[in-house]
Order: C-alpha cells, then structure tokens, then sequence
C-alpha cells in the first residue's frame, strides 16, 4: 500500500474515533443531566421536609453507590438549582447537555440572564472552553463585549450574510489583553511587540480561528513599502485579518488607512480561493458617531474597538496540572 494510501486510511479511522468518542460523551453526559434533573425535580416536591431530606438522601445514596461521586449535599443543592432553572425554559436544558455538569453549574452560578446562558453554553461547546477558561470568559464578561453597538463595523453592508454573520464574532469591545510587561508611557511598537510576545495569550483573546502571520508585515504597493501591524489568518472565516494598533483616540484617518491596507492585501496576498480579508482597527477610546460617520461610505470590511491592558488570570493548562476540577464540584 503506499504511503499517501495508508495516511489516508488511518486519518479516515482517527476521524471516525474522534466522532464515536464525543457522541458517546454527549449520551453519556446527557443521560447524566437528565438524572441530575430527576434528582432535583424530587427535591424541589419535597422541599417541605426541609435541609434534612437533602441530608438523608446525600447519605443513603453514597451507601448505596459507593462507587458513584455527585451525591454531596452541595451537588444535590446544585441539582435542585438545576431543575429550578431548566424547567422554567426548555432551550436551557437542551443547551445544556453538550457541555459538562461543572460548567454548567459555574454558569448557573455566574449567570442570571436565560439568553446569557445560552450564549456561554455553545460558545464553550464550539470553542471548547475548560472549566478555567470558561470562568476567565465570564469574569471579562466576553458576553457583553462580543454582543457591542454594531455600528462599530460596517460588516452587514459589505460581506455576504454568511461570511458577515460570522465576522461579527470575532469583533469584542473592549478586547482585554494580558500584557503586564508593558511601561505607562508605551509606544505603539511597545504594545505589537508585547502582543508578539505573548502571542498564546494575544490569540486566545482574539477568539477561536486566529492564526498568526507576522507583525511588520512589509507589502509593495508602487515600489514603495508598507508594513502591517499584525497580520492573521482566520481559518473558520477563511480570510486575512489585519490589525492595527493605536494607542489613541479613534480618527476618521484610520479607518482610510486601513482600506488601503486591505486593498493592498486582496490584490498582492490573498488567493482566489480566500474570502476578502477583514480590518480590525483598536484603540485606547473611540466615538461611535466618528466611528459610523468614517466606515459609513468604506467598501472594505472593518471593525473599531477599543483595548484593554490587565495582568490575565492563571491559564487553564497551567492550573489544570493540579487541580481535577470535575471531582471538586461534584463533592
């Protein structure tokens, strides 16, 4: 068999593999969440005995399963919580059951709105969020930023609707970037060098899809040079981004400058199988009107935001060497 051949095969069989393990996690994890909203149904009908009815059942079903976790009083707790929340709306239970019950139960807990939960339920499940990058998401409150004044960008009237449904989830406002390193009085290269640096932080605030090109990024328009900030491709968009960094107040001038660079990029860089590439200017303040009022005659896609600097929370891979999160909610 040769070689091309037996990749092929194999990579047929790892991507059959990886299909039957996440459908047998979301049986699984459904028909656990289903359980767990039996449990709750039957507290919340017999709440009339008071705390001592949790207590009891805590400890009749640990003798009886000794071998099962999730039967602490706080789970049991958090099951009635539950059941209280999903059966007041049915697209919440059926939203939850692609993520895990810990999650779940950290976004019951962090949020209040049935629509906000919804949205930090399929974005952990398309993003495939941890349980402490889930929490980190909510606490920069990465719902808010990403639901910001459309009029910010100009992506409905210049892309088609898809490609436009999808550019608008990337745009945040403010985008919060963990750059502790940085002087008060940084210069703009300062901050792209920064950004550079810490490039796995830089992306994971960016969002899903972002890979990084370069910075600096030298394209020749007229036998003259121009260089790019910073320079993506996005893979689920399937198009370059390219971000440039300000640390002022907005100006109408930029958002021209930056149509020149996008121009300059779908002509020289981008392929005929890439969609137009995406401008992404931030930051440190903006007016939304000045905002509208430059974007509003622009034929290429661009997005203004501003930005943020804040020391970021520990990193899910760096707290998840110690700590199982999975068991500490369930006891």
């Amino acid at each position: 068999m040769l070689e091309s051949d037996f990749k092929k095969v194999i990579g047929d069989i790892k991507k059959q593999i990886e299909n039957t393990r996440l459908e047998i996690f979301q049986n699984a994890n459904k028909s656990l969440l289903n359980l767990y909203f039996y449990i709750g149904k039957s507290l919340v009908e017999n709440s009339k005995y008071g705390n001592n009815f949790i207590n009891n059942m805590s400890i009749e079903l640990k003798i009886s399963y000794p071998n099962m976790k999730g039967f602490s009083v706080r789970n049991l707790k958090n099951m009635r919580k539950y059941y209280l929340i999903c059966s007041q709306n049915e697209k919440v239970q059926k939203a939850s059951a692609q993520i895990p019950w810990s999650h779940n139960i950290l976004i019951f807990d962090k949020i209040k709105s049935d629509d906000e939960r919804i949205w930090y339920i399929n974005q952990t499940f398309l993003n495939g969020w941890g349980y402490y990058r889930l929490q980190d998401e909510i606490q920069l409150d990465t719902y808010s930023r990403q639901n910001a004044n459309l009029k910010l960008h100009n992506f409905s009237k210049v892309l088609p609707d898809i490609h436009g449904d999808m550019a608008r989830e990337i745009m945040k406002d403010p985008y919060i970037f963990d750059i502790s390193t940085l002087k008060e009085n940084y210069l703009e290269k300062d901050l792209e060098n920064a950004m550079v640096e810490q490039i796995k932080n830089t992306l994971l605030e960016l969002g899903s899809g972002f890979s990084f090109v370069g910075n600096q990024y030298k394209i020749m328009v007229g036998n003259e040079e121009y260089f790019i900030d910073l320079l993506f491709y996005h893979i689920k968009l399937h198009c370059y981004v390219v971000i440039e960094l300000k640390n002022t107040k907005f100006k109408p001038e930029y958002a021209g400058k930056m149509n020149f660079y996008l121009t300059a990029v779908d002509e020289i860089v981008k392929s005929d199988s890439d969609n137009p590439s995406i401008g992404l200017i931030l930051c440190k303040e903006k007016n939304k009107f000045t905002v509208e009022y430059a974007l509003k005659n622009l034929n290429k896609p661009i997005g203004v935001s501003t930005y943020e600097l804040t020391k970021y929370l520990p990193t899910e891979e760096d707290l998840n060497l110690h700590i199982n999160i999975e068991s500490k909610v369930l006891n």
